[in-house]
């Protein structure tokens, strides 16, 4: 059979790099090719099957956000009528996005930076993807170091957050019940003296400095209104509402785990907590030894860490839904509660778009550096539906697993489901672990509870590295393409120590910060410019012939959707949630409202700068090398088309060899061992093939 080899003999005339006619099979690389053999592009590497890239993509997709955000999202923005807008924005935003990326990494075996051959002068937006790309991956890290941490901690009889009784609560603060507290005012009551001397009392919970008591403990009020014959209710005490200041969890989390400062500003900044740079240093060797091969080992991986996690959403389902309470919770989540009123707020649809386009992991980059690895032929617009189908069913069905527990929770605390749930960070590690410690074997449902926020986010952080190491090895494939394990090292390395920065005692505080910006905004704008690098400079009508080169010709009517999408509606969905994202933002804040001092923010823009100024340098970078004409510099570079000569077709049959190619044949020249033993094709149909 054959296998394209690109192992050809270079010759320099006249400064040039140009292909003998003849090439040769180094039997030194022998092993190499052998391993390769089932792949179709032998320089890249291909899937080694469907399965693994789906699995891969669902695991990138499905993250930590369709757990611990999605469900909050819902309840808090109508309940089931928020599902509407959900799907509307899939259909209209996120399926487009989806589509277009993995197409585009397909048809030219290429990743987010070196695919834009087809515009150079937009090269700086896929360094933009990359750059955003590796600095959430520095924080998302940390976030899976945290449930390695708390998986950790569940390995005892005794979870270490079901009481007070730990030498880092606060004594004062804590409890793990709520009290039955009103709130009583007896401003310009006329009191008689017994009723003064009970107020004054100083073992009573009336305290404060004039007439208006809060949080009274039902015990001392009921004492005081049977001792005056007087009505509750006409000083303000209707009913007695439970009420604590702090729960075991909430200061596990914050005394303990993060050992958590009062403010970000350097003077707090402490030393690093040791247990979290163990847990950190575990979730990177996972990672490394994971990526060692890159699709070839993570493929593999993914059976795992992708499926685990709905076998525990299902037990967790299941578990739930026996439990009481469980039904009030789901009828908070998507139920008797669901407003379709909100659907008249902006903010419901800006929420669902949002939500949507950054759950689908759309525009980092990601997508195009997995499907980078496919076969051309591969369904690619199959592989889109499914996933993004796969991805909305996953963020439903997690809020039932979520909801079920939470309303338990708030059943045996004796609270409304509102004041016990929370998203985030807050949901994961501090009200769903209090609501696992109200189970039956606690520790066994916080291991798994745990395990699986552990593998939802190996899945994202596989791809945020492959995405960066994929765009350094385009970048220079003649050094890195068969040194790939040494440079996950090197990157695995180097962003644990960048990471230790959030493992201090304000370390929680820089994972937020990071967030805030380099998640957030500068995103849409790098969605908004691709969509119009693609449709609009490239061409759309272009790009739609580049696709029916992989999966087939189709009816006209087939691209009337995508046509609509691409041109009109998915870019302006995005330009007016990207326009309303900049006139609302916000700097970041502290939970309390008050906002990180200035410097802090400052440094948040400087993170999306960094990340933004690559699109207009590489441009202007483009401009300069086409001597000043935009026209050359926006056009199609000569080696853009399909990797393999086998593919290009009629439509790319004169382009140049990639790039790639020829310096990967560069690479395998300089090693290559010189003698008969290496068979010579001179045939010219069997140019860069080698019979096996």
């Amino acid at each position: 059979m054959y296998i394209s080899s690109k192992i050809c003999l270079l010759e320099s005339h006249n400064n040039t790099m140009s292909y003998f006619r003849h090439c040769t099979y180094s039997s030194a690389l022998a092993p190499r090719m052998a391993s390769l053999s089932n792949d179709e592009n032998t320089d890249r590497g291909n899937w080694d099957n469907k399965a693994d890239y789906l699995l891969s993509c669902i695991g990138y997709a499905v993250g930590l956000g369709n757990v611990w955000r999605f469900p909050y999202l819902a309840y808090e923005n109508g309940g089931g009528a928020f599902i509407i807008p959900y799907v509307v924005m899939l259909v209209f935003a996120g399926l487009p996005i989806f589509f277009m990326e993995v197409a585009l990494g397909q048809f030219s075996s290429l990743g987010p930076t070196a695919v834009w051959k087809f515009s150079p002068i937009f090269k700086g937006v896929g360094v933009c993807m990359v750059v955003l790309s590796a600095m959430v991956g520095i924080y998302y890290n940390v976030i899976i170091a945290y449930t390695v941490f708390y998986f950790f901690s569940s390995l005892t009889s005794l979870l270490p957050w079901e009481s007070c009784k730990n030498w880092w609560n606060n004594a004062t603060t804590c409890s793990a019940k709520f009290i039955p507290v009103c709130n009583i005012n007896l401003t310009g009551v006329a009191l008689t003296p017994d009723e003064l001397q009970f107020v004054n009392f100083s073992n009573n919970s009336f305290i404060g400095g004039s007439m208006d008591f809060m949080d009274v403990l039902q015990a001392d009020a009921e004492s005081f209104f049977v001792i005056t014959s007087r009505n509750g209710s006409e000083y303000g005490c209707e009913k007695f509402i439970g009420r604590r200041q702090t729960s075991p969890s909430e200061e596990y989390w914050n005394f303990y785990a993060l050992n958590k400062a009062p403010g970000i500003d350097t003077e707090y900044t402490g030393n690093v907590n040791s247990h979290l740079a163990l847990s950190l240093l575990v979730a990177w060797i996972v990672v490394f030894y994971s990526l060692i091969k890159g699709v070839k080992s993570s493929g593999k991986v993914v059976y795992f860490t992708a499926l685990f996690p709905y076998l525990v959403l299902l037990i967790l389902l299941i578990r739930g839904a026996t439990l009481e309470g469980a039904y009030d919770g789901v009828q908070y989540y998507i139920g008797y509660n669901s407003d379709l009123e909100r659907l008249k707020d902006a903010n419901v649809w800006k929420a669902a778009a949002t939500q949507i386009f950054f759950s689908l992991s759309a525009a980092w980059g990601g997508l195009i550096a997995l499907s980078s690895y496919n076969k051309f032929n591969n369904n690619c617009f199959y592989d889109a539906v499914l996933v993004c189908s796969v991805n909305c069913a996953t963020s439903l069905f997690a809020g039932f697993a979520i909801f079920t527990v939470v309303g338990h929770m708030a059943h045996v605390l004796g609270k409304p489901v509102p004041d016990v749930v929370d998203s985030g960070f807050g949901l994961a590690f501090v009200a769903y672990p209090e609501a696992i410690a109200q189970l039956p074997v606690s520790p066994l449902w916080a291991i798994l509870f745990f395990l699986m926020l552990f593998t939802l986010g190996l899945d994202s952080q596989f791809t945020i590295l492959e995405t960066v190491s994929t765009a350094i090895i385009d970048a220079y494939p003649r050094q890195l393409r068969s040194r790939r394990w040494q440079l996950m090292l090197v990157l695995s390395v180097v962003m644990f120590l960048l990471g230790l920065v959030c493992v201090t005692n304000t370390g929680i505080y820089w994972v937020d910060l990071i967030d805030h910006y380099a998640a957030g905004w500068g995103l849409l704008i790098v969605a908004v410019m691709e969509l119009f690098g693609v449709c609009y400079i490239y061409g759309g009508n272009r790009f739609i012939e580049d696709i029916e080169m992989m999966i087939g010709k189709k009816h006209w009517a087939f691209w009337i959707f995508w046509r609509a999408c691409w041109f009109f509606i998915s870019p302006l969905l995005l330009t007016a949630i990207l326009v309303w994202s900049l006139v609302t933002f916000k700097g970041k804040a502290y939970g309390s409202g008050e906002s990180y001092p200035e410097w802090a923010n400052a440094i948040g823009w400087l993170i999306i700068a960094f990340g933004i100024v690559f699109i207009p340098l590489f441009a202007i970078i483009a401009i300069i090398q086409k001597k000043g004409n935009i026209f050359k510099a926006a056009s199609p570079s000569s080696d853009w088309g399909p990797y393999l000569k086998q593919h290009r077709g009629q439509r790319y049959a004169n382009i140049d060899e990639p790039r790639e190619a020829i310096e990967i044949a560069k690479a395998i020249n300089d090693t290559k061992t010189p003698g008969a033993e290496n068979p010579v094709y001179e045939d010219e149909e069997n140019y860069g093939q080698t019979k096996m």
